[in-house]
């Protein structure tokens, strides 16, 4: 047993324990910038748009814009880290290095609850989009949340080459369902007319401007500001990308171009779909401040209501691409802190043959799925779904915004600490770019709290911390394993020590 000063206690595993926690390469660019773009696309089909009812089209605007400042020092500066510490714990990884085993790990748990959650809560609205296009009973909606659960493990387990060319096709579908909309829209777009459709009723919430015209900030830059945490929307889970790094069959060389490829297809998206979804007749901006399908409520003000279900069927492909990905990401998160013992070492053993950490993706899922259930018999049907759309989303969204400025601050120490490791890639924005990244997320977090469906989902949250803090302070911290980014981090223990 080796001991190290922060508390916890290592050993050394012998061959036969890596043997069964083995991964494969294959990922390319192209295959991670699919997975990147895959992750976050589902945003851009629902989701973004609630934005438009707190600060009108250029609250929304400039919050993307401000949004996208974000992501991009996150970006760089995970594109740097990423090469420099090629290990599948990515964010857990990068922390673990700068601040020490306490700080890789409440990092790695936040992005555990990002990643648990936030494919629950697309599987929910994959189910409202098939109940509405079929006429199906919502009673049975549990049934649809197991079927789509077990079709997309499956894709994932039996498979890394299946599973990335499955994300790379819908990835390419979904991107080409939304540039066909562009096309579609940019003729029957009227600007003024729609998308400044909203002003300010006497109670402070935004009303309907009948001859559109109005102001492009309607509620100020509060408004503004309060705009932030729906264009997280536009880019969240961008960051997952370097989960992938050991099975990239060049990460050193991949993982940048893949990262920065992916955040400006996603910049370009989301300029369009934000310009253009609002501008069409019958639509608007208000209208989409509470539409739960504002892509497919676009192509009818194209196209009429005869191809619905066709057109239902095509606008599921974003959410599609996004379940399958993050799921995905959700199977590596959860594997790399097993491996290093943070988590129980069984939860990490791979496919024998497919070398997919399946148990890793089966427990994650059934997490998922059993909070879905639990909050859904009981609390019933209707009210269910709805917690289950707001807290579940809010709580994923909260460990998102913490793992950033946990990345975030990694960075710097990295930067400052560790000046003389390979860096393949360096951020072209530096410490101030991910000091940015801080700042913003503060700030976002911030308004998310005065969302009353935030405090729901912040209770679980801790309830959810508090377990895992409890296993690890209690068992986890005195059974780690020199995993690969444990063995990185106690190379370098000098990173660790301004933390």
């Amino acid at each position: 047993m080796e001991s190290s000063s922060a508390g916890v206690s290592y050993k050394k595993a012998d061959a036969s324990y890596f043997d069964k926690r083995g991964l494969s390469r294959y990922a390319g660019v192209w295959s991670l910038w699919a997975l990147g773009v895959g992750a976050v696309i589902s945003g851009h089909f629902s989701g973004w748009n609630f934005g438009f009812a707190t600060g009108g089209w250029g609250g929304m605007l400039v919050a993307g814009m401000i949004i996208a400042v974000m992501y991009l020092g996150l970006t760089f500066s995970i594109a740097e880290m990423s090469p420099a510490l090629p290990h599948t714990g990515a964010a857990y990884s990068f922390a673990r290095t700068a601040m020490g085993p306490w700080g890789g790990f409440l990092t790695g748990l936040c992005e555990n609850v990002e990643y648990v959650l936030t494919p629950a809560v697309i599987v929910t609205f994959i189910t409202a989009y098939v109940n509405s296009i079929l006429g199906l009973d919502p009673a049975y909606s549990p049934l649809l949340w197991i079927l789509f659960y077990g079709v997309f493990l499956a894709l994932n387990v039996f498979g890394l080459e299946l599973s990335f060319k499955v994300t790379l096709v819908i990835t390419l579908i979904s991107l080409a369902v939304l540039v066909f909309f562009w096309i579609s829209a940019i003729p029957n777009m009227d600007f003024s007319r729609w998308a400044l459709n909203i002003g300010v009723g006497p109670d402070g919430s935004a009303i309907e401007l009948p001859e559109g015209n109005g102001d492009w900030f309607p509620f100020g830059f509060s408004g503004v500001l309060a705009t932030l945490p729906f264009a997280v929307w536009l880019f969240l889970a961008i960051e997952q990308l370097p989960l992938a790094a050991e099975e990239s069959v060049d990460p050193k060389r991949d993982m940048p171009k893949g990262i920065i490829l992916g955040i400006i297809t996603l910049m370009v998206s989301a300029f369009m779909i934000v310009l253009l979804n609002p501008s069409l007749p019958g639509v608007g901006a208000f209208h989409l401040g509470s539409a739960l399908e504002p892509l497919l409520d676009g192509f009818k003000a194209v196209y009429g209501d005869s191809g619905v279900v066709i057109l239902g069927l095509v606008a599921l492909t974003g959410l599609i691409a996004s379940f399958h990905t993050i799921l995905y990401a959700q199977g590596r998160q959860i594997y790399s802190l097993s491996r290093a013992g943070y988590f129980p070492t069984a939860l990490s053993v791979t496919h024998p043959v497919y070398k997919t950490p399946y148990v890793a993706m089966m427990a994650g899922a059934a997490v998922g799925l059993a909070v879905m259930l639990v909050i859904w018999f009981a609390l019933g049907a209707e009210q269910g779904g709805t917690v289950i759309g707001a807290v579940l989303l809010n709580m994923a969204v909260f460990g998102a915004m913490f793992s950033y400025i946990m990345q975030g601050i990694s960075f710097i120490i990295l930067r400052k600490k560790l000046p003389n490791i390979e860096r393949p890639f360096r951020s072209p924005l530096g410490i101030p770019g991910a000091a940015l990244t801080i700042g913003i997320a503060v700030v976002t977090l911030i308004y998310q709290v005065q969302d009353p469906n935030f405090f729901k989902g912040v209770v679980w949250v801790v309830v959810w911390f508090a377990v895992a803090i409890a296993y690890f302070a209690i068992v986890g911290r005195h059974r780690l394993i020199l995993s690969p980014e444990e063995e990185f981090a106690m190379g370098h223990k000098e990173a660790a020590s301004l933390a």
